[in-house]
């Protein structure tokens, strides 16, 4: 196949020549690009956009990966501190300030699925890259009510797929660790969120996209619902 391009000339030029490309169109014939060429840049073009998105996934991976030892290491430190200083008065629940956004609530625990996370104040799409979010205006671990803590299907709570009742999370905090008892998962559409309502008894909701191998925006919500255990 031939491809047909008019070409006009350049205006105020004078003689017969000059004349008769004025007003006279042209046809320049070019030759069909060979189809292996086109195919070969299609390829170098294609294998350049993955290459990019290769390195863009594998800088959001370390980047959480550093954050998540960095925060790790530095909660560790300050939680030996506070033991190491129990002579000092400790302070009431009532004293204890709210989290800066996006500062550390502290570490989510899942010991048969082998989760250990840090908790941050926030779920903002740079909080929920690094880590797993306390949905705000939900309750704080060392208070009453229902804690909601947000995380993404294909990183931190990847993991939740396989969780069963009974099964036992921990949320430590420099106030104290808090131990609960899986009692009911649940899938529900966005907008049904009176699961993270109180429930009238202290609970802890994780709430994550499903389903769990579902490409692009997921649908719908997997929620974990669990219950303080005694005692804590």
């Amino acid at each position: 196949m031939h491809r047909k391009i008019r070409l006009r000339c350049l205006a105020g030029t004078d003689g017969p020549a000059f004349k008769f490309l004025r007003e006279t169109p042209m046809r320049v014939v070019l030759g069909a690009i060979p189809a292996g060429r086109t195919l070969k840049v299609a390829q170098h073009a294609l294998t350049m956009i993955g290459a990019l998105a290769l390195v863009y996934c594998l800088a959001v991976f370390l980047e959480a990966k550093f954050y998540q030892a960095r925060e790790e290491r530095d909660f560790a430190r300050e939680l030996r501190l506070k033991n190491a200083n129990k002579a000092a008065p400790v302070d009431s629940v009532d004293s204890v300030a709210t989290p800066d956004k996006h500062g550390v609530v502290g570490r989510l625990e899942i010991p048969r699925l082998g989760v250990s996370v840090m908790v941050v104040e926030g779920v903002d799409g740079s909080d929920l890259k690094r880590a797993v979010g306390h949905i705000p205006r939900t309750a704080l671990p060392w208070e009453s009510g229902n804690m909601g803590i947000a995380g993404h299907r294909d990183t931190f709570f990847r993991p939740l797929r396989s969780i069963q009742r009974d099964d036992t999370i921990t949320v430590s905090t420099l106030q104290g660790a808090y131990r609960y008892r899986v009692v009911s998962t649940n899938v529900v559409r966005p907008k049904d969120i009176q699961v993270l309502y109180p429930t009238g008894r202290d609970s802890l909701t994780l709430v994550t996209c499903f389903p769990f191998e579902y490409g692009g925006s997921a649908p719908k919500r997997f929620i974990v619902r669990a219950e303080r255990a005694p005692g804590i």
